[in-house]
């Protein structure tokens, strides 16, 4: 009682103390709740009245988003406590009844430890309560932005084929150019541009030198960077030329952006031409990456089926990609005039039709030069070429419906749906360029690789390069994603319902607890592969355990092992394992079904590794299977036989048929030779040479000595038989072998004959056999007359009374008797 009080004094001190600091976590918790609230109310406000911007919604989905981030956290906090808290009240036993009491200590200790327990869970509940409120307006949010960008889609607009609209189109154009060059005119009037050009003019001049110096010389610096990279190896691979190809990228770009930060610090551009520059660099980027692609294609040969690469059309195939560019630029610069001087949507179509008009005719002529490219490679091969097989037919797939909604965007503007048409088209060129790069990326890869395993180019064959190309194609798949319209948000959405994983039951499976399993296993399992090679290798050998007793522990470790790995790694992922009850049993109606042969050779192979009735290297004959135990897995067994072939045998045959193992515990077995010697000859003399034959043998043993027995009779010859002790059982064959030949050898040296099987065969009718032959022989002449009326008859005639030859000749007599009766 003393040590209850005493336990429960200290846990009354501790809450005391604990007080004050749970009182400010409280008071931030509960500001953060506060804004929270404020914030959530503020949320439904917008939503209910819909008539929030796309911006402004999505700023406040952020805010959401960052709570909800918050609350999933906060979720899960305390779980230790909480479940060490439930263990001690769970311990006190069950809570007594109306009308019952228990020891006053006892229920102050349950009081103080369920005050705990709800304090931690308070926070819990709350968080799980905000955090679904929070996720549900996210989503609302979600929908309604999904829908507004349905609505624009398909909202239908004037025909850009409308003369009516081209005089304005065109005045809008030139009033907006106009515009910006107004702009300019008076930031170069202004005093104080020329001021700030003055005071900041040897950094000008100097921006705009190494601008102009890196788009000049950057190719050609790039070459020479590309002479001193090849000192250090890799010539001929290729690995070399696509660093230099990235370099000729690069510096052109960095000279561009080193002009605009020239002008840009010069100050002579208004805010309409401020807002085109900014865009220049993304401008060039665009023209010099499609201008590399199409150099990396042509110039490595890259076989792919987007892109065509035949012989004959490079030139033409390099201008339509550069023209691709071109387009995309042209298409977000009449977007940005757009925006910074608000041109009516009339104007807008006006300005987009041409453009998609000529990337529509730049599709179509990729698309029949890769057609004739195909049909080049059908007619020459008989198939259709390498991209026709396995994942490549996939980018063929993509390649068809690419050029095909690019077909549709011509169709599309001209009927008015303007936002359809560009939804279609500008993504598909842009959706081609990107996988061609995947292609001339993954080839990089390759080339990196054969340098650096020093394969060459056998490398582009390997494995590593198949899973190279498959795990680019999934981090293109985001890319795409966001090409074919999708929202930040909505893939930001996605990778967080991954990371959260998926409920089980209790349990929550995701990509860090599945991890977590993989990472603990693994280790685990490789530590089970070092002992089983340190016992079979080092220690197991030391002891007097024969070799199939070895093999059974280290196998039996490795068994143990596994299993090990796998409870501690689900463990460690935080796998409830009382859930595997459920699977446990549908399991085990599995097994009643379709497993239980399964069942029955992984238990025969238990039993043969535990009881070992059959080990490693045993001589056995099972099911009329003679050979050698190579090896004893789980389900099944290897035998090797006499012939040198490999047999796999069920455990449970082993198991329940009957087995010989002749070479159990030890190798010593007997050996029988049969003798036969022909009728006149001594015995003894016989016995006497045979045992000298036994002994004379070294795998022979003399504990107990050979021995000689005479069998009997038999139709043709005395039979004898040794009977020898073998030292190995294994050389039986050997040893009969060499027997025999000392056999023949004594045998021939004493005169004993070794007879063969002979039959004497008795004619009861002598004269029948005379008569006919004579009668065949004058038929015989009659069928050679030149006079013969007919051809003869290739079938051998007789009368019904006489006896056949070949009836005599296999034993026969003529009346049905056999040879046997007739020696009798």
């Amino acid at each position: 009682m003393r040590v209850v009080v005493k336990c429960l004094a200290g846990l009354v001190l501790l809450i005391s103390l604990a007080i004050p600091a749970m009182a400010q976590l409280d008071a931030r918790s509960k500001a953060y709740y506060e804004d929270w609230l404020r914030t959530a109310n503020r949320a439904e406000n917008v939503i209910d009245a819909s008539r929030a911007s796309n911006i402004a919604l999505e700023q406040l989905r952020s805010e959401l988003t960052a709570f909800r981030q918050t609350f999933q956290t906060k979720r899960g906090e305390n779980g230790e406590r909480i479940q060490t808290l439930q263990g001690q009240v769970d311990a006190l036993g069950a809570a007594p009844g109306e009308g019952e009491e228990e020891p006053e200590d006892i229920a102050q200790l349950r009081a103080a430890l369920t005050q705990q327990l709800n304090q931690l869970k308070v926070p819990r509940i709350v968080a799980e309560e905000a955090y679904s409120r929070a996720d549900g307006l996210i989503n609302e949010i979600d929908k309604i932005v999904r829908e507004r960008l349905t609505k624009r889609l398909f909202e239908r607009g004037t025909s850009p084929l409308n003369p009516e609209h081209w005089p304005g189109a065109l005045r809008d154009l030139v009033h907006a150019s106009r515009a910006v060059g107004n702009e300019t005119l008076s930031q170069l009037r202004n005093d104080t541009t020329s001021e700030r050009i003055s005071g900041d003019l040897v950094g000008i001049l100097g921006l705009l030198l190494i601008g102009l110096l890196l788009i000049l010389r950057g190719r050609h610096w790039a070459h020479r960077a590309g002479d001193y990279l090849r000192r250090y190896g890799a010539r001929g691979s290729g690995v070399w030329t696509f660093v230099v190809s990235l370099l000729q990228v690069l510096l052109p770009l960095i000279g561009v952006i080193f002009l605009c930060a020239a002008v840009d610090v010069s100050g002579i551009l208004g805010v309409r031409g401020s807002i085109l520059l900014g865009s220049v660099p993304a401008w060039a980027f665009i023209m010099l990456s499609f201008h590399w692609l199409g150099e990396q294609l042509y110039a490595n040969q890259i076989e792919n089926d987007l892109l065509p690469v035949q012989e004959g059309n490079h030139a033409e195939t390099r201008f339509l990609i550069d023209m691709m560019a071109v387009i995309l630029v042209a298409q977000d610069l009449f977007a940005t005039i757009e925006q910074i001087q608000n041109i009516p949507d009339k104007s807008s179509a006006v300005y987009a039709f041409p453009l998609i008009t000529c990337a529509a005719l730049i599709l179509l002529r990729l698309h029949r030069i890769g057609a004739k490219q195909r049909q080049a490679q059908t007619d020459e091969d008989g198939e259709e070429g390498a991209i026709a097989a396995g994942a490549n037919r996939v980018i063929a797939v993509v390649r068809r419906v690419i050029y095909l909604l690019g077909f549709a965007g011509p169709v599309l503007a001209a009927l008015g749906y303007l936002n359809a048409a560009e939804a279609v088209m500008y993504p598909s060129m842009v959706t081609l360029a990107m996988l061609a790069g995947l292609f001339v990326l993954q080839s990089f890869l390759a080339d990196l690789y054969g340098f650096v395993s020093r394969k060459g180019a056998a490398a582009r064959d390997s494995l590593f390069t198949a899973l190279i190309g498959f795990a680019l194609a999934l981090l293109a798949l985001p890319l795409l994603a966001l090409i074919w319209g999708a929202r930040v948000a909505d893939l930001t959405e996605l990778w967080s319902n991954f990371l959260e994983g998926f409920q089980v039951g209790d349990t929550r499976i995701s990509p860090t607890a599945f991890i977590t399993f993989v990472a603990v296993f693994a280790i685990g399992y490789g530590l089970t592969r070092l002992v089983q090679g340190s016992l079979r290798n080092t220690l197991l050998p030391k002891t007097r355990i024969d070799v199939g007793g070895q093999n059974a522990i280290a196998s039996g470790m490795g068994y143990v092992g596994i299993f090990l790995a796998a409870l501690v790694a689900i463990s460690m992922a935080g796998l409830d394992l009382s859930s595997l009850a459920i699977v446990a049993g549908a399991l085990s109606v599995g097994i009643g079904f379709g497993l239980q042969t399964i069942v029955s050779n992984f238990v025969s192979g238990i039993i043969l590794l535990v009881e070992r009735p059959v080990s490693k290297g045993d001589w056995i004959e099972v099911g009329g299977l003679m050979g050698y135990v190579r090896d004893i897995s789980v389900r099944s067994t290897r035998i090797e036989t006499f012939d040198r072939t490999d047999v796999i045998v069920p455990n449970s045959d082993l198991i329940t048929g009957t087995v010989t193992n002749y070479t159990r515990g030890n190798t010593v077995g007997r050996v029988i030779v049969p003798v036969g010697v022909g009728y006149g000859t001594d015995p003894r003399k016989v016995e006497a040479i045979l045992t000298e034959v036994a002994k004379a043998h070294p795998m022979v043993l003399m504990n107990p000595p050979p021995s000689v027995v005479f069998q009997g009779f038999g139709a043709d010859s005395l039979d004898f038989e040794i009977r020898a002790i073998l030292r190995d059982v294994n050389w039986v064959l050997s040893v009969k072998s060499d027997m025999n030949y000392d056999i023949a050898r004594r045998f021939d040296e004493a005169g004993i004959e070794i007879p063969f099987a002979q039959r004497d065969i008795w004619i009861r009718n002598p004269e029948a056999l005379a008569s006919g032959i004579n009668d065949a022989a004058s038929e015989t002449a009659d069928t050679a007359r030149p006079s013969a009326p007919a051809a003869p008859d290739p079938a051998r005639k007789q009368r019904p009374d006489t006896p056949d030859l070949d009836d005599l000749s296999s034993g026969d007599d003529g009346n049905g008797t056999e040879d046997g009766d007739a020696d009798r």
